[in-house]
């Protein structure tokens, strides 16, 4: 395995299992009720999106079905496992493909050439990841007979959800990005061989 490679997987490992993390313990307490449901920002989703943005498209869509698998088994899971990993690898691979298809210096790891990018493009790339994320995953609670709420409720959960997940894609989006940027640069890749 190259370095760069040890260095934004790690970099995903990190952010996914500090999602994961804040979103099942601390976001909970704030949820905002919809149909029965707490709608809380989706963290890990989020990673994912940012993960879509800072890699290439092969990447994001592995990424976010490993991170959709420990989403599916992190308790409270109430639903069928598979659910999650299905939506974010979903979300990884569409998020990366428009990104990357639209914007020719997202990306790149070179730490003299790494930009920010533009907060609109980070927002609708949240927003767009979140629509089609909750989409997936109420659509196969439907198909598989274990949607949590009903069918007039979606529409009412699947707004608040995507007005949360891009409030939350100011703070965490960067975050993400920043720590791809850290760990997958070359001097961890310095690092890495000197250890070795």
């Amino acid at each position: 395995m190259r370095a760069g490679s040890a260095g934004r997987l790690l970099a995903v490992i990190v952010a996914v299992v500090g999602a994961l993390v804040l979103q099942v313990t601390v976001l909970p307490h704030f949820a905002w009720r919809i149909g029965g449901l707490g709608v809380v920002p989706d963290l890990v989703l989020l990673v994912v999106v940012a993960t879509a943005i800072a890699t290439d498209t092969r990447f994001a869509t592995l990424a976010g079905f490993g991170a959709g698998l420990l989403l599916d088994v992190a308790p409270p899971a109430d639903h069928v496992a598979g659910r999650w990993a299905l939506a974010l690898m979903v979300v990884g691979y569409v998020v990366g493909r428009l990104v990357h298809d639209n914007t020719a210096d997202v990306g790149r790891f070179e730490p003299e050439s790494v930009r920010r990018p533009p907060v609109p493009l980070m927002l609708a790339a949240a927003a767009g990841g979140s629509f089609i994320g909750t989409s997936v995953f109420a659509l196969t609670g439907l198909l598989v007979d274990d949607a949590a709420v009903a069918v007039s409720d979606l529409l009412p959960v699947a707004l608040v959800a995507l007005l949360l997940d891009v409030i939350a894609a100011l703070a965490v989006v960067p975050a993400t990005l920043w720590l791809h940027r850290r760990l997958a640069s070359d001097d961890l890749g310095d690092r890495v061989r000197v250890r070795a």
